[in-house]
């Protein structure tokens, strides 16, 4: 699948079983990997790590659960509000082997 990041922001996300979650507000790029890693519903401008964690586990899904993103993007409906990279990442320090990078719609 490839599509234009910019394409993706405010795209709306439902469920292969046709449920609502929300519209592509950031993304988190995992820039040593060349790859999307999270999609969040929510701005991660979090005051706190922990905050960034709630917003991460509650707001958040893996882009590996993206089946299609043309129109509307499609995730799969299993448990998919859960990015465990993303979360692992803010629980340890800042590893300079592992950066990731917050991609954010700019008004």
């Amino acid at each position: 699948m490839t599509t234009r990041l910019s394409k993706l922001f405010g795209m709306d996300i439902y469920t292969d079983d046709a449920q609502y979650k929300g519209k592509v507000f950031d993304l988190v790029i995992n820039l040593e990997k060349g790859r999307i890693e999270t999609v969040t519903t929510e701005p991660l401008k979090a005051r706190s790590k922990q905050e960034a964690k709630k917003i991460i586990s509650e707001k958040s899904i893996p882009y590996k659960s993206v089946k299609s993103a043309k129109d509307i993007m499609i995730v799969s409906s299993g448990k998919m509000i859960n990015a465990p990279s993303v979360r692992e990442a803010l629980e340890e320090e800042a590893d300079p082997k592992y950066e990731m990078h917050q991609i954010s719609r700019r008004h």
